[in-house]
């Protein structure tokens, strides 16, 4: 299909003639392949050409940028080999090797691969450049690459559970083909050895993709062919013990996988039906990478003392707030596993129950069945708890019954949906709470946020600086000139990011004889912020600043993430 390439691009209306006459022109100055030519001469882009030939020949694309490929599976192919064919081992799954190529119609590259190997060759398609980047990057003397690749996850790795439904038989029997099991260990397999946080897979109408989340931003890795679809949203039922009869309602399950030397990886999944199909979205829990010191997490020694000395209290309330997928959880769990031992009752309801714990008698809410937080929170205070962790406030009814938890000698752990600490006050007292029982309740209230950390390996520093866009930012102006500003490189560590991980920055709230006053005074929000900011508080701007002065994030992370304090 190579030579008809071009003919074919000017059919679709992706190029015009004029464009594939000056690639043409290229082509035959530089020798490469017309693919090639079309993208150097700004004709298409390099997504949209890799998109079209999946479609043409029928197989997924990839995005090799966003994948690591562990070395014994490099080594199956020499570099002559990958370069003289222009091909790059992806993964081995069974007797299968996946191979990224641009042309999979080469009979001749897929024999050769065969003969070379002894595996069965299964193509998936990229663009030239991205396959000789590859092979560059891959091939390169530079020992092995991202640390933690998973290793011997095969298709009886995963626990899949069993369907005898009548009704499913066509769609269980693609969901059980062999590539599309290959394939969705593949994706799963590279999203654990990326770090990533979620996996999306999202149906179009004319388009689907396969997305990760890492350190807070969302990456296009696979376009697989639209005729997998339903055969891998199945396949994903199947694995999550899923009923994949029903696709007009949302349902929720998890993953269990086995992975090498022991270690298991649990996935959460969400299925909801969407207007082309169903969306699959799979939170990664790894509970091996769950980091529960709180010296670790990224509070600043100040705050961390005061958070330490609110959770020790025998009584009261301790509210994390932030956004979904700030951390909150991460920070309880931490409070949690410092609070317990075998001298304490403590009891949670979640939703859902994320990570397990020993020692913690852990509820999972079931709303059908009317187990929400209030009525778990009533039942603890039949149960002689000593700590009490609510999941989320949600309503007068929850908030009502944990401020009497709290004003009774139980130490309640909770968090809300708010935008800063001060906030939460002007929330709870929406809720219908009196100011005085809000006041006499609560111990403490934390804000947080995550900034993505810089790669260590290859942050540099800013020559220039601009020290209005600095002080616009939030940093003090004699503070200027006293600390080294980086900002973010790209290196293989980071898959040229620039960034790698996460950290948290908080804003600590104790709640102060002071603050308690002005509450039961009528203040504002406003008016709480600056009266906390006078007895010491830092604010969550403040507190990215700080990293940034540090050398730990950027300006632009600072910025993005949280908000300028303004009066």
């Amino acid at each position: 299909m190579s030579g008809r390439l071009g003919e074919l691009l000017v059919r679709e209306n992706l190029i015009s003639v004029q464009q594939l006459r000056k690639a043409q022109e290229e082509q035959q100055k530089t020798g490469t392949r017309i693919g090639t030519a079309l993208i150097k001469v700004g004709a298409i882009e390099e997504s949209k050409l890799t998109d079209f030939l999946s479609k043409q020949y029928g197989v997924p694309a990839i995005n090799l940028k966003e994948f690591d490929v562990e070395p014994d599976i490099i080594k199956l192919v020499p570099k002559d080999v990958a370069e003289k064919h222009l091909v790059v081992p992806v993964n081995r799954a069974g007797s299968a090797l996946i191979v990224a190529m641009c042309d999979p119609s080469n009979i001749y590259a897929v024999d050769d691969l065969k003969f070379l190997t002894g595996y069965n060759i299964e193509a998936v398609v990229a663009s030239e450049p991205a396959i000789r980047e590859a092979i560059e990057r891959f091939y390169a003397e530079k020992g092995p690459s991202l640390e933690d690749i998973v290793e011997g996850m095969g298709e009886d790795d995963v626990e899949v559970a069993e369907t005898s439904s009548e009704n499913v038989e066509e769609a269980a029997k693609a969901a059980d083909d062999a590539p599309v099991i290959k394939l969705v260990n593949l994706i799963l397999k590279d999203a654990i050895s990326k770090r990533a946080s979620d996996i999306h897979v999202e149906p179009y109408e004319k388009d689907f993709r396969v997305r990760f989340r890492i350190d807070g931003v969302m990456y296009e890795v696979m376009k697989p062919p639209m005729k997998l679809r339903n055969a891998i949203i199945s396949r994903l039922k199947i694995m999550s013990q899923l009923d994949i009869s029903e696709r007009r309602l949302p349902q929720d399950g998890r993953i269990k996988i086995k992975l090498g030397g022991g270690k298991e990886m649990d996935f959460r999944v969400s299925v909801c039906p969407t207007l082309f199909g169903e969306k699959v979205v799979m939170r990664l829990l790894d509970k091996s990478n769950l980091q529960l010191d709180m010296t670790k997490l990224g509070f600043d020694p100040e705050p961390l003392k005061w958070f330490k000395e609110a959770i020790d209290r025998p009584y009261g309330m301790v509210l994390v707030t932030g956004p979904t997928g700030s951390g909150k959880t991460t920070t309880l769990y931490s409070a949690l596993a410092a609070l317990n031992d075998p001298t304490t009752n403590v009891s949670t309801a979640e939703d859902p129950v994320e990570f397990n714990f020993a020692g913690i008698n852990q509820v999972q809410m079931q709303d059908s069945i009317g187990l929400n937080f209030a009525a778990a929170l009533r039942s603890f205070l039949r149960q002689d708890p000593d700590t009490i962790m609510i999941g989320e406030i949600r309503d007068f009814e929850t908030a009502e019954i944990g401020v009497k938890a709290a004003l009774t000698g139980h130490l309640v752990l909770s968090t809300l949906h708010t935008n800063d600490a001060p906030g939460t006050v002007s929330r709870l007292l929406n809720m219908g709470i009196e100011p005085f029982m809000v006041t006499a309740s609560l111990n403490l209230i934390l804000a947080q946020r995550l900034l993505r950390r810089l790669c260590q390996n290859c942050k540099r520093q800013v020559a220039n600086v601009d020290e209005q866009a600095l002080i616009n930012a939030g940093v003090p102006a004699d503070k200027i000139g006293s600390f080294t500003l980086y900002d973010k490189g790209g290196c293989k560590e980071c898959n040229d990011r620039g960034y790698r991980g996460r950290v948290a920055v908080y804003e600590v709230m104790p709640f102060w004889d002071g603050l308690k006053e002005i509450v039961i005074n009528g203040a504002s929000a406003a008016e709480l912020k600056q009266e906390a900011i006078r007895l010491g508080m830092q604010t969550l701007r403040m507190a990215a600043i700080s990293k940034v002065m540090a050398g730990v994030s950027t300006v632009d992370e600072a910025v993005s993430n949280t908000a300028p304090d303004r009066f």
